[in-house]
């Protein structure tokens, strides 16, 4: 299986109802319950009243669409990782899943997977 780079610096932020996002922003994830509304996206893109918000991530994606009968991809990723100390933050959609890693463990958490069964391509 192939880990595709994606070369932006994300942010994952605690915002509010009323957040505003340009409607073609990309890598951009939401999630909301009933405690929160959190937001992944690119540092550049953070909007200005957040409550919350921790800078400093980058992400790679599983390359190519996963069937939904795939099971442990993601939980051999995250225990490679955790396995060498590099802690992750997971989304996934209904294609497939995205990682990401502080920016200081990247380079190590891409030739760690190199080094595995994947390949690591560019974005």
């Amino acid at each position: 299986m192939e880990i595709q780079k994606i070369d932006h610096d994300f942010s994952v932020c605690r915002v509010t109802d009323e957040f505003r996002l340009s409607p073609d922003a990309k890598f951009c994830f939401t999630g909301r319950t009933d405690e929160e509304n959190s937001l992944v996206c690119p540092t550049e893109l953070v909007p200005e009243h957040t409550l919350a918000r921790d800078d400093g991530w980058k992400a790679f994606r599983i390359r190519g669409v996963l069937d939904f009968s795939l099971i442990g991809i993601l939980a051999r990723i995250a225990s490679l990782l955790a396995e060498n100390g590099i802690s992750i933050f997971a989304v996934s959609t209904y294609n497939t899943d995205y990682i990401l890693v502080k920016k200081e463990n990247y380079e190590k958490a891409l030739e760690l997977l190199s080094q595995a069964e994947w390949s690591v391509v560019s974005g």
